[in-house]
């Protein structure tokens, strides 16, 4: 990784994941920060009460909320400026080849489907944030969008 420090935001309403995605960050002992937000409600104040320069390094995403859906709070970042260049990498449950491709089209940096296992979530998470870090704003080509652990 090319920076010194990464502050990372997981917006994901389900406890569990959120706990998973915590303890897996903890195991890697890579230089970051999360904040967790639980719905695409606080996601988005989140974001607007951040400066530019105060914004996450990159967000994962889960599509399933309540409140303000994942597909929502995309299509919203993607319009406001300030954010539009938030890497933010979709994190579901779903694979579905429909869903992938929609958030593919609608400028999500990367899609990961939440693996069960977790030694699985701790090699996907430190993938994301090696290939983020490489290509910092670059949406990859479509075969190279899903994450596998």
């Amino acid at each position: 990784m090319n920076k010194q420090h990464y502050n990372l935001l997981l917006a994901d309403d389900d406890e569990d994941d959120c706990a998973f995605f915590k303890e897996a960050l903890d195991e890697l002992s890579l230089p970051v920060s999360l904040a967790v937000v639980n719905d695409g409600v606080q996601l988005m104040d989140y974001l607007a009460a951040n400066s530019s320069d105060n914004l996450p390094d990159m967000l994962f995403l889960d599509l399933n909320m309540p409140r303000k859906n994942g597909h929502e709070c995309l299509k919203e970042i993607k319009e406001i400026d300030k954010l539009n260049s938030l890497p933010v990498i979709i994190f579901s449950t779903s694979l579905d080849t429909e869903i992938v491709d929609l958030m593919y089209q609608k400028g999500a940096t990367y899609y990961i489907r939440k693996p069960g296992e977790f030694s699985k979530l701790k090699k996907v998470i430190g993938n994301a944030l090696n290939v983020v870090s490489e290509n910092k704003l670059k949406q990859p080509v479509r075969e190279h969008f899903v994450l596998q652990p």
